[in-house]
């Protein structure tokens, strides 16, 4: 099998944009939030209810994107949410009351959403197995990406001075247009394709990815999957008992991935250096570091991933984000808000996040649902993601002032070990398997009764 790489690689970044967009959008709030507490006196209530409301459209986005994508095709629905992305930024930035910027804020949410369901789900239905993980964490690295943008962005844009946040929103609609006009050389996912009886079409694709017979081989296990007479894509088909481990172990890594409190350490970065008595200039500063190892850890992630497979990389991240959390957590209890090495575990946290549960996490998502039930279980997956974030993000700043930071890092430590054991114990390698035969190794196969049930 000969891969047409640069045609693969090309379809992958420009559908990876999304991913840019989406890590661009959560993390620009960042660096406003002392001039939004300014001009809006926010009190810590408010503040988390204004960091966290984005994560309400995401959670509505992602709920329909997936049925979405099912019924119109994942194509047109990312375009849509180019668009949601480009009016977002520019109503954020001009918006001069606090329930007209939530408005626009949960626009780019319901953006966010979808992109985060669709993105992914596209590379993996394109990519050959042997290529999915690194392509699918190609989707990754933009995310990481993006919030690094968004901190370099907010570094540079704040000479402006004091409507500099309001800039910092805008800048978004660059690269939510480059995403509009790149789609258009995008073609519709394969499996889309052949759901929607387009075989011919979708034929043509797979052959200019990887060759005819890639694409005869890809093509007939896409129809031996989608045979049957089950409706595709229905709650209803989801929730059956054969889908249940799987459903269980989506939802379940989804939720990890953020209740690792990871999101913590990026919406709250220039806040948590304030606390260690950095001025706004040098707390914006740090947060770039916090970027630059996101991004360095995250392709190094994508070197290994489909040589070492995604598991490993999931344990490695776990057990480093507890160890670092048990160290910030000692750091604060004991006074140590001045110390560099409060500051160097901080920075250190996202990169065994970008190591392990952030590019992992998402490619087997992307991986282990059915092509029947694709679109809706990683609507529920991502949905299920999309809540724990908003309640994570809504909660850290009332935790800290109800229990104290150092045992609001030691709650995390103690979720990243939880999810360090279900991991070992429950999931399976899926690294250089077909979508189809993935399906066939974690389907329950429908099994008689025993006699004495």
């Amino acid at each position: 099998m000969k891969v047409n790489f640069r045609y693969l690689l090309t379809i992958t970044l420009v559908t990876a944009l999304g991913g840019l967009l989406f890590g661009f959008d959560i993390s620009v709030i960042s660096g406003t939030i002392p001039f939004l507490q300014e001009v809006f006196n926010l009190t810590e209530t408010m503040k988390g209810w204004v960091v966290s409301s984005a994560l309400i459209g995401c959670i509505i986005g992602a709920s329909f994107a997936g049925r979405l994508g099912d019924k119109f095709g994942r194509k047109k629905v990312l375009l849509v949410t180019s668009i949601l992305f480009a009016v977002s930024a520019i109503g954020s930035g001009v918006a001069n009351s606090i329930p007209t910027f939530v408005m626009y804020r949960i626009l780019g949410g319901l953006a966010v959403g979808g992109a985060s369901v669709l993105a992914p789900m596209y590379i993996a239905e394109v990519s050959p197995a042997h290529l999915r993980g690194r392509m699918v964490s190609i989707n990754q690295l933009t995310i990481v990406f993006g919030i690094s943008l968004a901190y370099y962005s907010n570094y540079f844009l704040l000479q402006i001075g004091e409507n500099a946040w309001r800039w910092m929103f805008a800048a978004e609609v660059v690269p939510s247009l480059l995403f509009f006009f790149a789609l258009f050389i995008v073609p519709e996912s394969p499996r889309w394709l052949v759901a929607r009886n387009r075989e011919n079409e979708a034929y043509q694709v797979l052959k200019k990815v990887a060759g005819t017979g890639f694409a005869r081989f890809e093509l007939s296990e896409i129809k031996a999957s989608l045979a049957g007479n089950e409706k595709r894509g229905t709650l209803k088909q989801l929730f059956k008992k054969k889908y249940s481990f799987i459903l269980f172990l989506g939802v379940f890594l989804a939720v990890f991935q953020q209740w690792s409190g990871i999101n913590v350490i990026f919406f709250y970065a220039p806040d948590i250096f304030a606390k260690a008595n950095l001025g706004v200039d040098a707390a914006l500063f740090q947060t770039t570091l916090i970027g630059l190892m996101n991004i360095v850890f995250t392709i190094l992630a994508m070197r290994v991933i489909d040589k070492i497979g995604r598991k490993l990389l999931m344990l490695i991240g776990a057990a480093g984000m507890a160890v670092c959390y048990l160290v910030i957590g000692f750091l604060f209890s004991t006074g140590r808000t001045e110390d560099w090495l409060l500051l160097t575990f901080i920075i250190i946290t996202p990169a065994f996040f970008a190591f392990g549960l952030g590019p992992t996490v998402w490619v087997v998502l992307s991986e282990i649902f059915p092509n029947k039930i694709r679109g809706a279980a990683m609507s529920v997956a991502t949905f299920s993601l999309w809540v724990a974030c908003y309640l994570l993000t809504l909660t850290f700043p009332v935790f800290v002032e109800l229990f104290n930071a150092s045992n609001t890092f030691w709650l995390y430590a103690v979720i990243c070990i939880i999810g360090f054991l279900v991991i070992l114990k429950y999931l399976p390698e899926t690294k250089g398997i077909s979508l189809e035969q993935l399906e066939k190794m974690l389907v329950k196969p429908p099994t008689q009764p025993s006699p004495e049930g």
